[in-house]
Formats: structure tokens, C-alpha cells, sequence
């Protein structure tokens, strides 16, 4: 893959993200290989079916999830990219927005499509610790081990 093969992949990649909807998953073939690699704080999986369980969960317990991207750096290897991700948990204070900040790992298979997705993000900081339950006691934790 060319420099210029692997910016064309990321643009594609981004503009997935960037427009993400339930509708989308019908296109996940389109942007990930069939046996493609993904791997987030709660799920390794390997293949389309199992890519397109993990987002239709998603959408099953989300509400107007978005992703914004900040930085990227691309080689011909892949892409690494920043990015945030706002939505709103159905069940759980489904008036507020919460927010997380990640990044992503990016390997394209010859036909640029995503061979390899591995997303960053501190579970623990970004989503558990601004749960009600879970929350005060992620940062009572936080504050005597710091």
C-alpha cells in the first residue's frame, strides 16, 4: 500500500465514523476486511459478524453517538488516529451527554479496507468514574492510590 493508498483508506475510515448511524452497518464490508481484527476495552473480536454485533450494540444502548477527530498520523502500514466519541446512555441519564477521548490504531489490508482496528481509551477515567453508582467510588480509588 502507497502513502497516498493508506490517506485514502483513513478518509474513508474517518467519514464512516464521522457520519456513523444504525443504517451504516449494512456498509461495514465496505470499510473493514471480512476477517478483519478489533479490539476496544470490552470486546476482541475477529470478522464482520462479530464487528457488526459489537456496533449494533451500540446503537441499542446509545443515543446520538458521534465521533470527532482531532489528530492523525498515516504511513503505508496504517493510521493512527484521536478522537472523540459524545453519546448518551439510554437507560442511564439519558439527558446527558457524556464524553469519551481515544485513538485509534489503523492497519489497511491490500484493498484498503480496515484489516486491524485496535481503539485506546481509559475505561476506568473517561465512562466508569462519571457513572452515579460506579463513579464515586472509581474516584475514591483514584484519590488513595494517587
Amino acid at each position: 500500500m502507497t502513502l497516498d493508498d493508506a490517506r485514502a483508506a483513513t478518509a474513508r475510515v474517518r467519514a464512516f465514523y464521522e457520519g456513523l448511524a444504525p443504517a451504516d452497518l449494512d456498509r461495514l464490508e465496505s470499510i473493514y476486511a471480512p476477517d478483519a481484527y478489533f479490539r476496544d476495552p470490552f470486546n476482541e473480536v475477529r470478522g464482520l459478524p462479530e464487528i457488526r454485533r459489537i456496533f449494533a450494540q451500540m446503537f441499542e444502548h446509545l443515543d446520538d453517538a458521534r465521533f470527532a477527530f482531532a489528530d492523525e498520523a498515516i504511513d503505508e502500514r496504517g493510521a493512527f488516529l484521536t478522537w472523540d466519541m459524545t453519546f448518551r446512555i439510554r437507560k442511564l441519564a439519558p439527558g446527558e451527554t457524556r464524553r469519551i477521548h481515544g485513538a485509534t490504531h489503523l492497519r489497511f489490508a491490500p484493498d484498503g479496507r480496515v484489516a486491524y482496528h485496535r481503539d485506546y481509551w481509559d475505561a476506568a477515567d473517561e465512562l466508569y468514574a462519571k457513572l452515579p453508582l460506579i463513579g464515586p467510588v472509581m474516584r475514591w480509588l483514584k484519590r488513595q492510590l494517587g
